[in-house]
């Protein structure tokens, strides 16, 4: 059976090009910033709360969180630290 890791890449290699990893620490912190294209990311382990202008998204293990382009978002990783992959959607155009 696989891991979550490569049962989560493996889904998101099916609906985003340039997939990668990365990790944060404790109470790490994301400003508010946009991208400009769809970004479509997986929490693997810990959690992390993005903060939308109208909402939070908490996502834990196995959590999906796709953003439309140009959508303001900050986060706040969990006490125990986080682990994502991302990459950028193909369902949208970039604008």
């Amino acid at each position: 059976m696989p891991d979550l890791m490569t049962e989560l890449m493996a889904r998101l290699s099916q609906e985003a090009d340039g997939c990668y990893s990365w990790s944060n620490g404790p109470g790490d912190t994301y400003p508010p910033h946009t991208h400009s294209y769809e970004k479509i990311l997986y929490c693997v382990d810990g959690s992390i709360t993005f903060t939308l202008p109208d909402r939070e998204i908490q996502l834990a293990p196995g959590g999906r969180m796709p953003l439309p382009p140009g959508t303001v978002h900050g986060a706040v990783v969990g006490p125990k630290g986080c682990t994502c992959i991302e990459g950028r959607g193909r369902s949208m155009a970039s604008r």
